[in-house]
């Protein structure tokens, strides 16, 4: 009898336990709290805008505007040098001077662990010098660390001592809400920052909510950017490339999309294992190597325009801005031609994760567009799916996230229709498991 009625108490317990999430769902303070993540997102698309405005309008005032003003027609062939070097410079500054040492490393992929608001102004001035003066990487890591970083500057201003989990839940939804700027969705935002950071289990809801609603409510920032400021928002936003309809999948491209997926992940190891074996002689004296790591990034660049009779631009910067006129303009690319940019950019792709401050996903794409449009040559390997299964199997090589790659590569190839999806989350899971062999066998060789 005893042991009976131990086990209802047990039961009851836990039926208490599983309740509680709902309970403070419901509660008039988790209302507050939305409230609050609905401005902290306002206030975290805001600066996403303000920050990716500063990339995009530093990359045209210093690669078009002042060799203009200088008297060339368009920026010399050795024009990125300096620049370069004067970016490994700036982020050296802010890693060794600033605290948060430039923000995190891209190496490491994607940190969903808040900044300390402290530590914001070296991860901005870090960011914009590498992101802004064309290193290969992309803006969502500094993004997700400005949102974190003023999400808990909100809960500390808040009156009273507002509790540890308050500080969390605010940093949540801003870093939501500024990487569905980035994106242009919030469902995209949620998939990455939820399997990021591990979120799970029942008190799931207790961050989705608030980060859901943040990052509906910062969308409204991001349409609505252009009208009230007179500035186009398409200028920074990612644009998915335009591909042609595929309304269903064949075996040639099922095939096909399991060896593709593997060789990306291949290629995206090889990439990641360059970059950690230069980290540390990087790190050690970042005044010395970060230059000089610039310098080969330009080099890079140039030796592929010098091959290739292409833009240095090919090479540098993230790929974000780029990955619609690629594709749209595949014809005017040689195999060749893409086997030089995916080579060059890859390894200035790997210079860059290991020196700079940046994120590492949009170069991926990148990447996996490029290597996609080269599987298209290959005989019943259609485009569509070629380039979709080349963003899904490169994102989730680079981040081991493999919810966030397929998301990535459907809904970003989602107007060419149903027919890339099934083969995406394939050509994703070949990748993960791909990507997971060759760390585990490279660990147990070390």
């Amino acid at each position: 009898m005893a042991a009976t009625d131990h086990d209802q108490v047990e039961a009851t317990e836990a039926a208490d336990s599983d309740l509680e999430p709902a309970a403070i769902l419901r509660s008039r303070k988790f209302l507050v709290l939305l409230a609050l993540a609905s401005l902290v997102g306002v206030v975290a698309s805001l600066a996403a805008w303000g920050f990716l405005e500063l990339v995009y309008y530093m990359q045209v005032w210093v690669f078009t505007d002042l060799p203009e003003a200088l008297g060339y027609r368009s920026a010399p062939i050795w024009w990125s040098l300096p620049v370069l070097v004067i970016a490994g410079l700036v982020t050296a500054l802010a890693v060794v001077r600033l605290p948060g040492r430039g923000g995190h490393i891209p190496v490491a992929g994607l940190s969903a662990t808040p900044t300390q608001p402290i530590e914001l102004p070296g991860v901005v001035i870090a960011g914009l010098a590498s992101i802004g003066l064309g290193v290969v990487l992309g803006p969502e890591a500094p993004l997700i660390a400005i949102g974190g970083g003023l999400g808990i500057f909100a809960a500390q201003r808040l009156r009273g001592a507002a509790p540890p989990e308050v500080g969390g839940l605010l940093a949540a939804a801003a870093t939501f809400s500024a990487l569905g700027f980035l994106f242009g969705s919030p469902i995209i935002a949620a998939v990455i920052l939820i399997e990021a950071a591990g979120l799970g289990g029942r008190r799931l809801p207790l961050i989705l909510v608030p980060g859901l609603l943040a990052s509906g409510v910062g969308s409204l920032v991001w349409i609505g950017m252009g009208s009230w400021t007179g500035l186009s928002t398409s200028d920074i936003s990612l644009s998915p490339p335009k591909l042609p309809s595929f309304p269903s999948p064949d075996l040639a491209n099922l095939g096909w999309t399991i060896l593709f997926a593997a060789i990306v992940a291949v290629a995206v190891f090889a990439i990641f294992r360059i970059a950690r074996t230069s980290q540390g002689p990087v790190a050690s004296k970042p005044f010395l190597f970060l230059p000089a790591v610039g310098l080969a990034v330009s080099g890079l660049a140039i030796a592929f325009s010098q091959a290739t009779d292409k833009g240095v631009e090919q090479v540098l910067f993230s790929g974000q801005d780029a990955l619609d006129s690629l594709v749209s303009n595949s014809g005017a690319w040689s195999l060749s031609a893409l086997a030089l940019l995916v080579a060059f950019k890859g390894l200035a792709y790997s210079l860059s994760l290991a020196a700079f401050r940046g994120g590492p996903v949009f170069p991926a794409m990148f990447l996996g567009t490029a290597g996609g449009l080269m599987a298209a040559q290959l005989p019943g390997f259609d485009l569509t799916p070629a380039v979709a299964v080349g963003i899904g199997a490169a994102v989730v090589a680079v981040l081991e996230l493999p919810l966030a790659g397929a998301a990535l590569g459907v809904i970003f190839t989602a107007s060419a229709g149903p027919g890339a999806a099934p083969l995406v989350i394939v050509g994703v899971i070949v990748a993960y498991l791909t990507k997971l062999a060759l760390s585990a066998r490279w660990e147990t060789a070390g």
